[in-house]
């Protein structure tokens, strides 16, 4: 079993999570509560931007960075994945001005975070995703993984455009 840190404190997380090679695909809820699977975007590059909640604020700011980065890249496409409610997800970005990532609400099924092994276990965020970005090749293999080590921290953003833009 994997583990991260959540302030300093260890917190365990369902699994390890996939690295490069892998298939992905998985079952997300979209804003208008309809479903949507990451193989619908086949023939894009996919990045997988793993949160615990768009309430928080690193959260935030991560969708905030990735929408900024992202908007000039029209053959990609990003993916806020969270347990949040489709409706939160949704108000989060508008308010935000968010549009270069789809929301991708986990609520419903938890695939995401099963077959990604990013449920967290134990400790105060219990049945959340840990932080994690997966980037997807056009033929939806995972080319891309990090899991990031302490929850509060972002990811390292120009590893994940660098591995983006090995694929565009």
């Amino acid at each position: 079993m994997a583990s991260v840190t959540l302030k300093g404190n260890l917190v365990h997380i369902k699994g390890d999570v996939p690295t490069k090679g892998k298939a992905a695909d998985f079952t997300f809820v979209k804003d208008d509560l309809s479903e949507g699977k990451l193989s619908d975007y086949s023939n894009k590059v996919k990045v997988l931007i793993a949160v615990p909640s768009l309430d928080t604020n690193v959260c935030a700011t991560e969708t905030r960075k990735f929408n900024e980065k992202l908007a000039q890249k029209k053959e990609v496409q990003g993916l806020i994945i969270s347990k949040d409610l489709p409706f939160a997800m949704k108000r989060f970005c508008a308010s935000e001005g968010i549009e270069n990532v789809t929301n991708a609400s986990d609520f419903r099924y938890g695939e995401f975070c099963t077959q990604y092994n990013t449920e967290i276990t134990d400790g105060p965020m219990k049945g959340l995703s840990a932080r994690a970005v997966f980037v997807v090749d056009q033929d939806n293999n995972i080319t891309y993984t990090e899991l990031v080590p302490e929850i509060g921290q972002e990811p390292d953003y120009d590893k994940a455009m660098e591995a983006v833009d090995a694929l565009v």
